[in-house]
């Protein structure tokens, strides 16, 4: 089974790979992991003023911020994984992938927010899941 795994280093990430770990039938080397990390973009008006390898390291970097600790989890876990970074928002960037690579299965970390929650704020899980094919499974 393809599965893509969007991460972005907040607790609600941490959730999902504790969840991940936690059952065997989703980690194992029967599946090929794909780990997604969508990097915020710089505002047009100061990218353009950037050079393009400040601005390409910057974005590698908090990448990697992120990243680490995931290659670390996978691991510990003895799990190969392809990891991924993207700049753009989190929720095109996610849905994009997964529709693209034509994953079986995506896996992300959500805040759990109430409807109207997600009414005044917006939510990646929710944006993700509308514009994504692929099952989806939220870890809250």
């Amino acid at each position: 089974m393809k599965i893509l795994v969007a991460v972005d280093g907040s607790t609600y990430t941490k959730r999902m790979l504790a969840y991940l770990a936690a059952h065997d039938e989703w980690l194992g080397s029967a599946h090929q992991y794909t780990v997604v990390h969508a990097v915020p973009a710089v505002p047009p008006r100061a990218a353009a003023v950037l050079d393009k390898d400040v601005l390409k390291s910057y974005y590698d970097d908090e990448a990697e911020k992120v990243l680490k600790t995931i290659r670390s989890f996978f691991g510990k876990q003895k799990i190969q994984a392809e990891f991924v970074s993207k700049v753009g928002p989190a929720a095109d960037v996610i849905a994009s992938l997964a529709n693209k690579g034509k994953f079986d299965l995506l896996m992300l970390g959500s805040h759990g927010h109430s409807s109207l929650g997600n009414l005044v704020m917006g939510s990646v899980a929710t944006k993700v899941m509308a514009h994504c094919t692929a099952p989806v499974l939220l870890v809250r």
